[in-house]
């Protein structure tokens, strides 16, 4: 006996330093446990105290595109006419009588000088001292605006100029009631919004997640230590960002996705630890082993899907636009602060108090059980169920075929928002658009002014074109021409103010008439339209690299896991379905508007090409997530008996339950931002919960077992059978 004893001991010895690296790492996690932890919880304090500094410079950012032309144009107005497109707009509604009565006149040009003399404002001008222009008049005579430009980035404007400026405005009008609205007000009030928002979500989705999980793993500190493990994730991915920020500024809406992603990878990379490791105890293994056999193989399968996830991420990058890469940023830092927590750390708590995470009644393995039965019937009549399936998701995503990407403006936030409610009266009372005009800028001597100015007042939805040679509308001169205003040197620019009407509608083609428009100089098109316009057209003319990078780069690493060139085009294929849907169900509600009664949104009937672009990336990477993991026990099975349809059958019995209820959580925790304030948040909720819901049930339920059946051997080509050890 004692010799068996001694024999046992040393094989035990010998697993322990032999073997696959993961298992060897999870013997050490298990064996140092104390140290482990000890080490995580100082780490966590030290994370803590970086990611505490690292909200306060997170910085606000605006969707522009660098070296285009109305980039260039706004740099030209800057430098050789000292001004540009305004920044703020001041609602002025006169409390008796007109915006033209003598006494409302004076305190209305009394109110223009006191923005102009405040700090940081550059130029301020108004219905009064523009020579009462009819484009800064309402049509029932009662409201007149000012504009104001404050030059500087969106931090400057939004947390130093604009918290002075309205009150100092708004509060002193006098005969006037004084709103504040434009672009950078409409942000301004964004930010705050949806820091609630998503605050307001955590504080549902924290103790949803708890007790969704309780259910599922009916123990109460298996069900806690998942969130704890996400808090972790949040906390690393932060400090991360605080070294990030020391040479590149990263938008304080990354600070969402971080709370978001981290818990959600949190939970998910946990989950997929802890039912391994209960698996390894109910095949009798002891608990350092149970431990080390959820290190080699659940491990695996988290690090694939962690570098998978920050894989699509990280393909942001080919994004010029800063706001864009924060999202980049800050997904690959909680993606690693999920990799830590989940294969670092977890196995120490695992080797501590594994105990209290066995179930405290076990239940008998059942191999054909009902995800083994759905497989099987799907895998007896492939064709039919996945021919029934897809077309499904066809329909679903159908809506997609329709997406026309435009532009954000006041309508994300909420109708009571007191940005949108100035914005909603210039756009109903007033004829035209005059803080959102078309600047035209000369590059060098001017000719012919007129016959331009004429040629583009002539355009559908130009309300005006005001230069130095006249006003005109329609192709009639309705002004002197304001030479101090519009000449600089030999050269000169024109305003070509929008109606509201087109504006409303589709101002990029508004732009691209005019900038088709001949011009008898050579000159630069820009404004806050013509800033959108390419920033659109910058985002869309970049997708097709984008989405090549991120299915090449996701293709590869599948390639490295499955050693298989038929699974990751299958998996490729499948994720671009699941991505159809989600897309799909944005359009139907947020650009065709249904469901807004319900949610609280105004559709525009347009979608900003940044959001969806950003949810490209993020539903893409956490889809693989569920994919990586279903492959991986497929193959595990496959290498153990060299059977596809039963390798199927059973990887789907041992990986859907826990796909399923990892995607159910993932899923109603997106579906808890829906409830958001701010258009953007939701969009990101709904999509992102759809994306997930589809992806955790039919895709993974039916098309997987469907198209491996279909695939037959295909399925393992080139290399076919693994050398994994029966077990």
């Amino acid at each position: 006996m004692k010799t068996v004893a001694m024999t046992q001991t040393g094989t035990r010895a010998r697993a322990r330093s032999t073997g696959p690296p993961l298992r060897r790492l999870g013997f050490l996690l298990a064996r140092r446990r104390r140290l482990v932890l000890s080490l995580a919880l100082v780490a966590f304090v030290i994370a803590g105290a970086l990611a505490a500094g690292a909200v306060p410079r997170l910085s606000l950012s605006r969707f522009d595109a660098p070296g285009s032309e109305s980039d260039r144009a706004q740099t030209e107005l800057a430098e050789r006419f000292r001004t540009g497109s305004p920044d703020l707009v001041f609602l002025l509604t006169a409390k008796a009588g007109t915006v033209d009565d003598p006494a409302n006149s004076a305190a209305g040009q009394e109110l223009t000088a006191r923005a102009a003399r405040s700090g940081g404002v550059a130029e301020a001008a108004s219905y009064w001292s523009r020579g009462r222009p009819a484009t800064l008049r309402s049509q029932d005579g009662r409201q007149a605006l000012i504009v104001v430009r404050v030059p500087g980035d969106a931090d400057h404007v939004r947390t130093r100029v604009l918290p002075e400026l309205v009150p100092r405005i708004t509060g002193g009008g006098g005969p006037f009631e004084v709103r504040a609205g434009g672009g950078e007000e409409v942000f301004r009030q964004t930010v705050p919004l949806a820091r609630q928002d998503f605050v307001r979500a955590e504080l549902v989705i924290f103790p949803l997640a708890f007790v969704l999980l309780w259910l599922y793993l009916r123990r109460a500190l298996a069900a806690l230590v998942p969130i704890l493990a996400g808090v972790f994730a949040m906390v690393v991915g932060l400090a991360l960002l605080r070294g990030v920020l020391v040479f590149a500024d990263i938008s304080t809406f990354a600070l969402n996705l971080t709370l978001a992603m981290g818990l959600g990878l949190g939970i998910d990379y946990c989950l997929f630890m802890i039912s391994r490791f209960r698996e390894e105890v109910r095949h009798g293994a002891g608990r350092a082993e149970a431990v080390a056999g959820a290190v080699e193989h659940a491990g695996r399968t988290v690090i694939f899907s962690g570098l998978t996830v920050a894989a699509s991420l990280a393909v942001l990058f080919a994004l010029p636009f800063g706001f864009l890469r924060s999202f980049a940023y800050a997904g690959i830092a909680v993606v690693a602060g999920g990799l830590v927590v989940a294969v670092l750390v977890l196995p120490a708590v695992l080797a501590s108090a594994g105990g209290a995470m066995l179930p405290r009644r076990e239940r008998a393995e059942r191999p054909a059980g009902f995800w083994h039965g759905l497989a099987t019937r799907v895998m007896r009549r492939p064709l039919i169920f996945g021919g029934v399936a897809t077309a499904l998701l066809l329909v679903l995503a159908s809506p997609f075929l329709s997406l026309r990407f435009g532009a954000a403006d006041d309508r994300i936030l909420p109708a009571e928002a007191p940005a949108r409610q100035v914005q909603e009266v210039i756009r109903q009372g007033f004829p035209a658009e005059e803080t959102d005009a078309i600047q035209i800028v000369s590059r060098g001597a001017a000719t012919d002014v007129t016959g331009y100015a004429v040629r583009l007042s002539r355009l559908p939805g130009v309300a005006q074109v005001d230069s130095a040679a006249g006003s005109f509308a329609g192709g009639a001169r309705t002004g002197d021409g304001d030479r101090a205003r519009f000449a600089g040197g030999a050269g000169t620019w024109l305003s070509v103010v929008p109606s509201a009407a087109s504006l409303s509608g589709d101002p990029v083609a508004l732009v691209e008439a005019v900038r088709t428009v001949d011009a008898p100089f050579e000159v630069l098109v820009g404004g806050y339209p013509a800033e959108l316009a390419d920033y659109r057209a910058s985002v869309v003319d970049r997708l097709p690299l984008v989405i090549a990078l991120m299915l090449g780069v996701t293709f590869v690493l599948l390639l490295f896991m499955t050693r298989s060139l038929i699974l990751p085009l299958k998996a490729t294929v499948l994720n671009v379905l699941s991505l159809g849907v989600m897309f799909g169900a944005i359009v139907w509600v947020f650009q065709q508007g249904h469901l807004s009664g319900l949610l609280g949104f105004t559709p525009t009937g347009t979608l900003d090409a940044s959001i969806p672009v950003l949810m490209l990336c993020v539903a893409y990477g956490l889809s693989m997530d569920y994919e990586v993991f279903l492959l991986s026990r497929i193959k595990e099975e496959y290498d153990r008996t060299g059977d596809t349809n039963e390798a199927v059958a059973a990887g789907l019995q041992r990986g859907a339950p826990l796909i399923t209820a990892a995607g159910g959580i993932l899923a109603l925790s997106f579906a808890a931002y829906a409830t958001a304030q701010v258009a953007f948040v939701q969009m990101l909720g709904v999509g992102m919960a759809v994306a997930v819901l589809v992806d955790a049930t039919v895709i993974r339920a039916v098309l997987v077992p469907s198209l491996m059946r279909l695939a037959g051997p295909l399925n393992w080509w080139p290399r076919g059978r693994g050398s994994t050890p029966a077990r």
